[in-house]
């Protein structure tokens, strides 16, 4: 690394005339200043830093991923920029709180002056959204129909373009969909894997049967419930079943993504797995940030607006508040738990199979 040769000055590295001269209130434009328009818009600025960083991460992973092979020396990279992009998430959720210091008055006091803007022309955020797999039509009906026309010719034909592009949620898929499925002549996990589930679910059924604390409309619904934790079982083990519950969105991964998460989870101590269950680990956890950010999101725009329409022209509250459950992209790791068995109840890895998952010398 070679040495510098002029001097670097903090203020100007940092470009802190630009930053500290980007704070323009509009309330400004049309009489006294809003005290609190200044904290609106740092607030809003300092999100669309963390935006900019966020896809500096994940434009890496998604490069990584976007090969015919991913090394374990790439893996490594790849969890720790997505831990890094947790940390993130996690310190823009907290950001919330320092927005709320803010009163509905106050607000009030210059908000009509930003319409139409709203956070629907984050493209910073759009960008995010999609990179990470919420393309267009896993959105809500409102963002379908009505989000893109919210944005300038630019801005549209640069999420457009994003949106032909592989999001890293279908990159992933693929990488999954290559893993090897753990089955040798001498042993079939999935055989074994069957056997378990049928048993552990023959006992829930058992259970909900014998259960006299249940009404029998109770016990109606717990059985309904039972039979669609079962067809899910089911398909897991029959292809055309689970392309089936794919295409009525009850899943999302390919079939053969499907069974190589869930195997990575079952074994995830074993050396060989553990790089791979922690990027599993760290989509999920992405997704759960990226969910409580809009819950968050959603309650303070209720707490400074109460039912009012956003600036932007939507409902406001009902709808960041729709957008918390329904825009979600990695939720079959969150799901996944219903087919995970108790340590105890999955088949001993024979010697040879555990070797092949481990580190070990000839």
């Amino acid at each position: 690394m070679k040495k510098n040769i002029e001097p670097c000055y903090y203020g100007d590295y940092l470009q802190l005339d630009k930053i500290l001269g980007a704070q323009k209130l509009q309330s400004a434009k049309y009489g006294e200043p809003a005290h609190e328009e200044t904290l609106f818009i740092i607030v809003h600025q300092v999100y669309e830093l963390w935006f900019k960083q966020v896809l500096h991460e994940l434009n890496t992973v998604i490069d990584t991923f976007n090969q015919e092979t991913v090394k374990d020396q790439q893996l490594t990279q790849v969890v720790l920029r997505l831990q890094r992009v947790i940390q993130i998430q996690r310190l823009m959720n907290d950001q919330i709180a320092i927005m709320e210091t803010m009163t509905p008055q106050q607000f009030l006091s210059f908000r009509d002056y930003l319409v139409p803007a709203s956070g629907f022309q984050s493209i910073q955020f759009k960008r995010l959204e999609i990179s990470l797999g919420l393309k267009r039509e896993y959105r809500i009906d409102f963002d379908q129909q009505s989000f893109y026309n919210r944005l300038n010719d630019d801005d549209r034909a640069l999420l457009e373009g994003l949106e032909k592009k592989p999001s890293l949620f279908e990159l992933v898929d693929k990488w999954l969909s290559r893993m090897p499925l753990l089955k040798t002549t001498d042993f079939d996990f999935w055989a074994y894997y069957k056997s378990a589930a049928d048993e552990m679910l023959s006992d829930d059924r058992n259970t909900i049967a014998t259960n006299d604390t249940l009404s029998d409309a109770d016990k109606r619904q717990e059985m309904k419930d039972w039979q669609s934790t079962r067809d899910n079982f089911d398909a897991l083990f029959e292809h055309q079943q689970y392309e089936t519950l794919r295409e009525e969105g009850k899943f999302r991964l390919s079939h053969e993504a499907m069974l190589s998460a869930l195997f990575i989870k079952q074994y995830s101590e074993e050396p060989i797995f553990n790089l791979p269950f922690q990027l599993i680990t760290a989509l999920t956890e992405i997704d759960e940030q990226l969910t409580i950010w809009r819950y968050r999101h959603a309650m303070m725009v209720q707490r400074m607006l109460g039912t009012k329409i956003g600036t932007g022209g939507s409902s406001g509250h009902h709808y960041l508040k729709k957008t918390t459950e329904s825009n979600r992209i990695f939720l079959d790791f969150f799901n996944m738990a219903t087919f995970l068995l108790p340590k105890h109840a999955l088949p001993t890895l024979p010697d040879p199979v555990r070797k092949m998952l481990g580190f070990y010398l000839n």
